[in-house]
């Protein structure tokens, strides 16, 4: 990981090149031209890194997980009008069984992207998620003494690779993971169903990460996984509050996402920060934002970017 030398990329934020890229992207032919291209380059890369995709998209779309659908489901949700937007070249958003099914081997896809000197999948995970695991098992020390993990809340879990990875880290936790969409959750608990058995399940839960409507004080150790630049400020703003009010005193929030400062992204050729933008609606909102300054709004110490 290298820092670049501005605070943020240039085709982010209020910059003309941003507000060119804006323009572009409003003009709803090349629009659809623009999404079709970025999950094409997910795909690409997939399929030149032995990701089978398409395979894996297709066993889970012709399996029993519709089953799992209506048992996860929360029919009171209310989904905000930003979550209603497209996202990841789906018209439908997260709200969509295709984004469901495609969302793990997108996950791989990305991060090879983001390692590329890594020979595989397994290797590049072990970077970037064995990073942010490393961070948490670090901070938590420094700053939480000897108090054991219990419980876990991953706030916007799709599909729950992120979450896994916190289970494995803190086997003796009871871990839930937390999203809006109910097609994530419910892949998520058909391949937890169907696959390896853990003695202590994950526990899928469909709900508004900015109101929970879990009980006060019930946790050690919030993550948020990738989820902050697909929200709008004021969305980020409130998932922060609830994450305060969900942990225990001495408790420890842990957000991992793409960094406005990194070198990579910063040097992204136009054709795919043009490809970028085009998927991630809020991605300008995110850059601009000050997540450690929000953070100490919300009420919490020992702020640290690493």
């Amino acid at each position: 990981y290298e820092e670049g030398e501005l605070e943020r990329p240039r085709w982010s934020g209020e910059t003309p090149l941003s507000r060119l890229v804006g323009a572009l992207i409003s003009f709803k032919p090349l629009y659809s031209v623009l999404k079709f291209g970025a999950r094409q380059a997910l795909i690409s890369t997939a399929e030149k890194t032995n990701i089978p995709w398409r395979q894996m998209t297709r066993e889970l779309l012709e399996s029993e997980v519709y089953r799992e659908l209506e048992r996860v489901r929360n029919p009171e949700i209310v989904y905000p009008d930003y979550y209603l937007n497209p996202f990841h070249a789906y018209d439908e958003g997260n709200l969509s069984w295709l984004a469901a099914a495609e969302a793990e081997a997108a996950t791989m896809s990305i991060t090879i992207r983001a390692i590329p000197d890594a020979s595989t999948v397994d290797e590049a995970f072990e970077i970037v998620r064995g990073n942010w695991l490393r961070a948490i098992d670090k901070h938590l020390q420094q700053y939480s003494g000897n108090s054991t993990v219990r419980d876990i809340l991953d706030i916007g879990c799709s599909v729950g690779v992120s979450t896994k990875f916190l289970a494995d880290k803190f086997p003796s936790a009871n871990v839930t993971g937390l999203d809006l969409s109910p097609y994530f959750l419910a892949v998520a608990q058909f391949k937890q169903k169907n696959g390896p058995k853990r003695e202590k399940p994950i526990k899928w839960v469909h709900a508004n990460g900015e109101n929970t409507g879990l009980p006060f004080s019930s946790f050690d150790l919030v993550s948020i996984a990738y989820v902050l630049h697909e929200c709008p400020a004021k969305a980020t703003v409130n998932l922060l509050k609830e994450a305060f009010r969900l942990l225990r005193p001495g408790g420890m929030i842990a957000i991992t996402d793409n960094s406005p400062k990194s070198k990579k992204l910063q040097e992204l050729s136009p054709v795919l920060f043009t490809l970028m933008k085009s998927t991630e609606p809020f991605l300008d909102e995110y850059y601009l934002l000050d997540l450690e300054d929000a953070m100490r709004k919300a009420g919490f110490m020992h702020v640290e970017t690493v």
